[in-house]
């Protein structure tokens, strides 16, 4: 089974006077431990409610999730809050710092609750996640003296610190310049390579979206996998959905699409249980 594994994943919500409002009408997902999705559809179709689903933030109304083979409804709030912490990096389209702490004490923040090495050299490792995306320099700056990009490049960084072994991103170029969304972009693949981390990106924007090895293409709640053309510029958005925006419905990268497959690890089985302490249990942290 896959690192994160979707089948039939409803989410519905009741409107004021007792309606059903149905987001997600049975979604079908399956990411793969170092792969790198892209998740493209209009505002209004459900992309972040799919991507709080799979980080843990809220659940499904129906179907089935399992994270690392462990099926969601088997934990309990509780471990469902260690895995999320453990496991998942998150960048949301909103920033969402703490407004009295600067740069740094927001990247730091994740790792008060960290055992071991990771919270006694907390800031040394913040320090260092900032200077890789651009801040090394802006530190000290509260999140009222940064401009909206570099708040994302903080919300970034806050998201990386931990080494999480999912990295989810909802529209995390939106606040940027086409030349620092392309060094972002480049950063996070470039991390989550390193590192084995799987990296799902939510966007409307073709360009980011065509970077990924995997697309889909959410539609009336359902996903659908699509090719993307890479391509310099163009959003969803404005595109429509024919030809000039690149998408092929219904084709999936494989052999001989021209999208890279992720390169596999020399053991895959080996980090089953490794993932498995970091995410769920407390051993890979307090051991070191």
């Amino acid at each position: 089974m896959s690192l994160l594994t979707l089948r039939g994943v409803t989410k519905s919500v009741l409107l004021a006077d007792g309606t059903p409002l149905h987001i997600l009408r049975g979604v079908d997902l399956d990411v793969e431990a170092g792969e790198y999705v892209s998740i493209v559809g209009r505002s209004g179709t459900g992309k972040s409610t799919l991507l709080n689903i799979l980080g843990l933030l809220d659940l499904p109304t129906g179907g089935d999730y399992w994270v690392n083979n462990i099926h969601v409804k088997e934990m309990g709030e509780n471990r469902r809050t260690r895995a999320r912490g453990r496991g998942f990096g998150f960048v949301f389209q909103q920033f969402n710092l703490l407004p009295g702490r600067n740069a740094l004490e927001n990247t730091t923040a994740p790792l008060l609750y960290a055992t071991g090495s990771k919270f006694w050299n907390r800031t040394s490792i913040a320090r260092e996640v900032l200077q890789r995306v651009g801040l090394g320099e802006r530190l000290e700056s509260m999140p009222t003296q940064l401009s909206g990009g570099e708040q994302q490049r903080v919300a970034i960084a806050r998201a990386l610190v931990r080494g999480p072994r999912v990295i989810l991103c909802d529209e995390p170029t939106g606040a940027l310049d086409v030349d620092t969304g392309n060094e972002i972009m480049t950063m996070l693949q470039t991390v989550a390579e390193e590192t084995g981390a799987a990296l799902v990106v939510i966007t409307h924007d073709l360009a980011i979206a065509a970077r990924a090895h995997t697309h889909y293409q959410l539609t009336d709640g359902i996903l659908h996998p699509i090719h993307v053309e890479r391509r310099e510029i163009g959003t969803l958005e404005t595109g429509g959905d024919d030809g000039g925006t690149g998408l092929a419905p219904g084709s999936h990268p494989g052999p001989g699409s021209g999208v890279p497959a992720p390169e596999p690890e020399e053991d895959p089985d080996r980090l089953i249980p490794e993932l498995e302490d970091e995410v769920f249990g407390e051993q890979a942290e307090v051991a070191q």
